[in-house]
C-alpha cells in the first residue's frame, strides 16, 4: 500500500466511526474500551488526530508535539474533530511520503503518519461499531491488503514500541496466518528483550501458538478485539503480548 492509499483509508474509516458514533450517541457505552462512553472515545479519536497534524508541523528532531484542547459539548466536539480530521488528511495529502516530521517510532516522515493515523481510525471504528451493535458487528470490515497491512504494523513496530514501556514476560514464539492475504508473521518472545517479528513464507514452522484465519480476523485480533480468528496453542503467549 502506498500513501496515497493510506489517506484515503484515513478518511473512509473516519467517516465510518463517526456514523457509528452518532448512531450509538454519546452516552453509550463502548464494550472494548472498559468504562468509556462513546463520547470518551471520540475525545480520544479526535485528540489522536489533532496530535498527529501537530506532529507534522513539528520538526523531525523536534521535542513531542501535545494535542489540543478538546470541546466539553458533544456537538462541538464532533464539529472541531470534523475540521481536524479534514486538516490531517489534506496535510497529508499534499505532501510527499518522505516529507520530514516528527514520529514516535520508526521513519520520521509523513509516510509514517498516513499509515499509522489510518489504521488508529480503523481499530477505533471497531469500537465505534461494537458501542452500535454490541456483539453483531459483521465479520468482514476491512479489505484484505489493507487488514494485512495492519498486522503487519502492529506485529513489528507497535508491538515493539509498547516493549519499551511492558517488557516482556515470557519465552515462545506465536505464529499469525492470513489466508486469503497470503502472509504470515511470526513473533519471537524472549523474556526482557524486545519482540522479534516478520514475516515469513512458510507457515508450517514449529510454534508454541497459532492464530489463524482471515487478515481482517487477525487485525481485530491482534488489537484485542473480538475476532472470529481462531487460536491454537498457548493463547497467553497472544495475550501477553504487549500492548500500545
Amino acid at each position: 500500500m502506498d500513501h496515497a492509499d493510506f489517506v484515503q483509508h484515513l478518511r473512509t474509516q473516519y467517516a465510518a466511526v463517526r456514523d457509528a458514533a452518532v448512531a450509538a450517541g454519546p452516552d453509550a457505552p463502548v464494550p472494548t474500551c472498559a468504562g468509556w462512553t462513546v463520547r470518551d472515545l471520540i475525545d480520544h479519536v479526535g485528540s489522536v488526530h489533532s496530535w498527529a497534524l501537530r506532529a507534522l508541523h513539528t520538526p523531525a528532531d523536534g521535542e513531542r508535539p501535545r494535542a489540543d484542547e478538546r470541546p466539553a459539548d458533544w456537538d462541538e466536539l464532533l464539529d472541531w474533530w470534523d475540521k481536524k480530521v479534514a486538516e490531517l488528511a489534506d496535510t497529508l495529502a499534499g505532501a510527499t511520503p518522505d516529507t520530514p516530521a516528527w514520529t514516535f517510532i520508526g521513519p520520521k516522515t509523513f509516510g509514517f503518519w498516513s499509515r499509522r493515523q489510518a489504521h488508529e481510525t480503523a481499530i477505533h471504528r471497531l469500537d465505534a461499531e461494537h458501542a452500535r451493535h454490541g456483539a453483531d458487528v459483521p465479520t468482514l470490515l476491512f479489505d484484505v491488503e489493507f487488514a494485512a497491512d495492519g498486522v503487519d504494523e502492529f506485529l513489528t513496530r507497535m508491538v515493539v514500541r509498547a516493549a519499551q514501556r511492558k517488557p516482556v514476560e515470557r519465552s515462545g514464539r506465536v505464529l499469525f496466518h492470513a489466508a486469503d492475504a497470503g502472509r504470515a508473521w511470526e513473533v519471537r518472545l524472549t523474556p526482557g528483550r524486545p519482540p522479534e517479528a516478520g514475516p515469513i513464507t512458510d507457515s508450517a514452522t514449529d510454534e508454541d501458538a497459532t492464530v489463524a484465519g482471515t487478515a481482517d480476523a487477525l487485525y481485530r485480533a491482534a488489537w484485542g478485539r473480538p475476532s472470529g480468528a481462531i487460536t491454537s496453542g498457548d493463547r497467553s503467549l497472544l495475550d501477553g503480548l504487549p500492548r500500545p
